[in-house]
Formats: C-alpha cells, sequence, structure tokens
C-alpha cells in the first residue's frame, strides 16, 4: 500500500507533462462535461464518434474511452472500429458500460467489448460491475436491475457490504483482465490481485447529470500517462475530493446542484497532490 501511495504524486506529475490526448466516444448528454473534466485535470479531449475517422484519430490519441450511455446502431459501429484498432495499436481502452444490465442492447455491446477488444479498465456503478459479473457468468444469482442508468440501492456500497462487493470486482478484473473501478460511496479497485477502497465523494454527486461520465473520461486521461491501477486510483481520488470540496461551497454560499456541477469541474482544475494526500481517505481491504 505505501508504494502505491508514494506512486501517486508521480501519477499527476505524469498527466501535467504528457497533456494526453484522450479520445472519447461517449453520450450526447454528458459530452461538453466530460471534454471540461478532462482539461480541468491537465489533458487534451477529442469527442470524435464517426466511424469514418476513428481509426485516425485512435491513431494519434494516447487513451479511447467508451462511454455506452446513449448507444445507437450508428454509434456502435463507430466503438466497434475504434475499439480494432485500438487493439492493434496498443492503445489503452477503457469502457463505462452505462446501463449494462437494463437491456439486451447494451448487454451485448458490453459483453463484445470486453470479449473481442484488450480493454485496459472498466470503470461503473455496483449494478454495472454485477451485471458484468452476470455476463461473464461469475454468478448466476438473480440481482437488482439497475434503476435506470443509476445503481439500483440495495447495490450501494457500504461497510456491511464492501467485502462481498470488493470480492466481486476482484473477480470481474480476473476474468476481463481488466482494471475495474466500481464507484459509489466507497469506490472499490481492482486488478485482481490488490483491491482497494477510496472513502470520499459526497451524495450531491448523484444529483447531477454526469459525474460518472467525467470520472470515466478522466480516468483515461490518467491511464493514458500511468500504470492502470494508479491511473484508477489517482483519478477516482481527485474526482472524489472535488466533489467534496465543491459540496463545501454550495453549503456555505446556500447554493443547489447547478452551482455544484460547475464548483466540481473548478476543483478538478485547482486540486493539487498535497490536498490529495492530505484528504484522501484509501486503504486496502483484505
Amino acid at each position: 500500500m505505501k508504494s502505491i501511495i508514494e506512486k501517486l504524486e508521480k501519477s499527476y506529475e505524469n498527466i501535467e507533462e504528457m497533456n494526453p490526448l484522450t479520445h472519447c466516444i461517449t453520450n450526447f448528454v454528458t459530452v461538453n462535461d466530460c471534454a471540461n473534466a478532462v482539461l480541468a485535470v491537465g489533458a487534451s479531449p477529442i469527442m470524435a464518434d464517426d466511424a469514418d475517422e476513428v481509426e485516425e484519430i485512435v491513431e494519434i490519441a494516447d487513451v479511447l474511452v467508451i462511454n455506452i450511455g446513449k448507444l445507437s446502431k450508428v454509434q456502435i459501429a463507430a466503438i466497434e472500429t475504434a475499439c480494432n484498432y485500438a487493439s492493434q495499436t496498443n492503445t489503452p481502452i477503457v469502457l463505462d458500460p452505462v446501463g449494462c444490465g437494463i437491456s439486451n442492447l447494451r448487454n451485448e455491446t458490453t459483453l463484445k467489448i470486453i470479449k473481442d477488444y484488450d480493454v485496459t479498465a472498466i470503470r461503473g456503478n455496483m449494478s454495472e460491475v454485477k451485471a458484468i459479473a452476470k455476463l461473464l457468468g461469475i454468478f448466476n444469482d438473480d440481482f437488482v436491475k439497475a434503476k435506470g442508468v443509476d445503481v439500483s440501492s440495495s447495490d450501494v456500497i457500504s461497510h456491511s457490504n464492501l467485502k462481498e462487493n470488493a470480492s466481486i470486482v476482484k473477480e470481474v478484473a480476473l476474468k476481463s483482465g481488466s482494471l475495474v473501478i466500481a464507484s459509489g460511496p466507497i469506490d472499490i479497485i481492482s486488478d485482481g490481485e490488490v483491491m482497494i477502497a477510496i472513502e470520499n465523494g459526497d451524495e450531491m454527486m448523484e444529483r447531477i447529470t454526469g459525474s460518472g461520465c467525467m470520472l470515466s473520461s478522466i480516468v483515461g486521461s490518467f491511464i493514458a500517462c500511468n500504470d492502470a491501477l494508479i491511473g484508477g486510483i489517482s483519478a477516482s481520488l481527485i474526482m472524489s475530493i472535488a466533489g467534496e470540496n465543491a459540496r463545501e461551497y454550495v453549503n456555505s454560499n446556500d447554493l443547489g446542484t447547478g452551482t455544484f456541477r460547475s464548483k466540481l469541474i473548478d476543483n478538478l482544475y485547482k486540486l493539487k497532490h498535497d490536498e490529495i494526500k492530505e484528504k484522501g481517505n484509501i486503504y486496502e481491504i483484505n
């Protein structure tokens, strides 16, 4: 654990030095927020999603982020073309399986990406991770479906279910060969070996559209220039602490979710490693 903490500072330096080009095929609901979040952490976004150009974009990009929040046949074609080329060029792929578990289209698309391409990281909520576990045959028990694209209330990560959920996250990481990040009140991150918990963030992050999408995009930016585990932890920490700081501002000025959204991006830009190190509540799950 000590070696992981020591590597985090370097991860923030790497993103500032490299300014990685982060290619996001995402949904139109959150595309602007994702681009601004990537810029805020020191990377460069490009939001290309046409099948006729995605190979050329992947060629110059440092990472490919796939978000299935608003699927269409046209976008699926672009996703498959981009993922196929990224696998050929060894470009890291980050998958956000938004709403996996609620429709056959999302399930089939998610499973195809995981099985057919070299996915570096998967970032979703616990309901989505459980859905992937079922798709991969890790367990066959019935589970409560997500409420739309949100996490089911029974899947919210807490101290009472932490070890059970961490075990699922670890098994998905082992079966998929990907780093897996399950976000919630407690984030769980596993590369199939270690299981890391992060207890930061704020419940208001669930009250705006796009906080998860933004996180997946900056996970991509950090992974572009760091080891996957370190990149995933760094991105999750900076997003969670930015959320805490944004909520503090909103509360002190008696404001609401609109201000929280803008302050979240402000704090992604303003946060420095010293503050992240001071406020970060991170530990290994045994």
